[in-house]
Parts: structure tokens; C-alpha cells; sequence
């Protein structure tokens, strides 16, 4: 949603100061201009990247108009879902959550979060993990080392996305000028004419290099800086799964597992420990309540 805003403050200042100016916003309207230089940029998008790099970049441009979706809300509720599995992992032993980590979707305690079964890779990453510590046979520092081979290959795959929009936003100067020397070509061939039509080829002309400059640091970088924040985001969500799986496999109580991973999670949406305190023990006492009416 900011993004959309961002731009649309880009656009009205751009043309507030050239209406300011007295500056005829109808010399701006070229249909020509526009194609080439929007056709072209798209054309290198293509023909740089196969398809399902091609397929990130429009996720995450529907991601960047929608905004990050790693909420304070998120890490609580997911802490929430971690601790429940630690609890019934120390109570009934590792075997206990066998069945939760081997069929998530019909798991009583994943069930609870469709936002987590929905997201396969997160699923997968969680699941797999305690998988392997429950077959043993691994220790904490090999376990580790997986997840963090993971999550740089999940990142490298992320980045793509990023990596062609700025390769795209690249371009657009040049397409820029591409499109302002065709301009100048149409431009000579109309050489001898009247003066009001001279005067129009060469302003069509120098609109082809405004637009690429102005698409080029007004949206599509801009744009592209939103998405590779939004990977971070991703990133740093993965590190504090990281992080609670760890510590819960080395030992640690499943509050004290929270509690390492809460501090790990960035400022701007880190929630208080009362907060997760109280989140975790409302869970806790609504799972107790059913054993203690058995």
C-alpha cells in the first residue's frame, strides 16, 4: 500500500513542478514513447531471466503492493505453534510429535495455523527439521548446518526476484535514450518543415529520456528495494525458526527456547515478553484444561 503512495507522491511532484512551470502536460502523452521504452524493458526482463524467476518477480511485486506480511502478530502466533510442539515433545517424548511433523494437515497442533501449512516451504522447513531430530542419529551442530544450508538456498532463490528488477531499472536509461534517438531520427527525416511540427518531434524525443529516467529511480528501483526488504523479512522469520528449534534441540525448556528466539527477532516487530509470555500460557493452560477433565 505504501508503495502504491510512494509512487503516486513520485508522479504528482514530477508533474506538479512542470504544470508549476506552465509546462504543457499534453507534450508528456506519448503513446510511442511509452511502448518503446515499457515494450523494450520488458523484452530484457524475458529474455534475462527463465520463467519461474519471471514467476517470483510478479509474487513479489503483488507482495510489495500488499506490504510485509511478518506482523508482530505473526512471530507471536508462530512462537504460539512452537511452544505447543516443544510442550507435547517434552511431556510425551520426541515420539510424541512424530505424527504432527510426518502428516502436518492433520497435526492438532499445526492444524490450528492454516497460514503455516499453507506456506509449503515453511512447513517443510519446520517439519523436516524436527524429523530429523526425532530419528536421531545427528547431532545439534550437524542440524544446524542443515538448516542453515537451507535457508542460504531458499535466500539465493528469493534474491532473483530482486536481482531482475534492478537489472530492469538498469536498463530503462538506456531504453531511455534508445527511444529519444529514434526521436531524433524521426526528427531529420522531417527536416524543412513547419516549425511547430520540428518543435513537437523533438519534444516527443526528450520525453523518451525523461520516461526512462523516471521509471528507472521513480518506480522500478524503487520497487525493487521494497522486494529485496520483503526478502529480508523472509529471512530474518527463517533465522528465528532457526533459532527456537536449536535451542529447544540442545536442551533448552520450551519458555527459555521462546525466550532465544524472541530475542531474535527484529526490533520494529519484536513483541515484549509479556507478550509471548502470556500468548504461550494461555495455550498452555487451554491444553491442560482437556487432561485435566480426562
Amino acid at each position: 500500500m505504501f508503495s502504491i503512495i510512494g509512487i503516486i507522491v513520485v508522479l504528482g511532484a514530477v508533474l506538479g513542478g512542470f504544470l508549476m512551470e506552465k509546462g504543457p502536460i499534453l507534450v508528456l502523452l506519448q503513446p510511442s514513447e511509452f511502448l518503446i521504452i515499457g515494450g523494450a524493458a520488458l523484452g530484457t526482463l524475458l529474455s534475462a531471466n527463465p520463467v519461474h524467476v519471471l514467476k517470483k518477480v510478479v509474487n513479489g511485486l503483488l507482495a510489495v503492493l500488499k506490504g510485509s506480511k511478518y506482523s508482530k502478530q505473526r512471530y507471536i502466533d508462530s512462537l504460539k505453534m512452537m511452544f505447543i510442539l516443544f510442550n507435547k515433545a517434552r511431556k510425551e517424548g520426541l515420539a510424541g510429535i512424530e505424527s504432527d511433523i510426518e502428516e502436518p494437515e492433520k497435526s492438532t497442533v499445526f492444524s490450528k495455523y492454516p497460514d503455516f501449512l499453507h506456506n509449503h516451504h515453511m512447513r517443510d522447513f519446520v517439519c523436516d527439521t524436527m524429523r530429523m531430530a526425532v530419528t536421531g542419529g545427528a547431532s545439534a551442530f550437524d542440524l544446524d548446518q542443515m538448516i542453515e544450508l537451507d535457508m542460504e538456498v531458499h535466500h539465493a532463490g528469493e534474491t532473483q526476484s530482486v536481482s531482475a528488477l534492478s537489472t530492469m531499472a538498469d536498463s530503462l536509461p538506456g531504453l531511455g535514450i534508445v527511444a529519444a534517438v529514434l526521436g531524433v531520427v524521426v526528427t531529420m527525416g522531417a527536416l524543412g518543415g513547419p516549425p511547430e511540427e520540428m518543435g513537437h518531434k523533438v519534444a516527443a524525443a526528450l520525453v523518451g529520456t525523461f520516461l526512462g529516467i523516471l521509471l528507472c529511480y521513480g518506480v522500478v528501483g524503487p520497487l525493487g528495494s521494497n522486494l529485496s526488504k520483503l526478502v529480508a523479512d523472509e529471512h530474518s522469520f527463517y533465522h528465528v525458526l532457526r533459532v527456537v528449534m536449536m535451542a529447544f534441540i540442545k536442551g533448552m525448556s520450551p519458555l527459555l527456547a521462546i525466550e532465544m528466539a524472541r530475542r531474535a527477532i527484529p526490533e520494529h516487530v519484536r513483541p515484549s515478553f509479556t507478550e509471548v509470555e502470556k500468548a504461550c500460557r494461555q495455550k498452555d493452560e487451554m491444553a491442560a484444561a482437556p487432561a485435566a477433565a480426562a
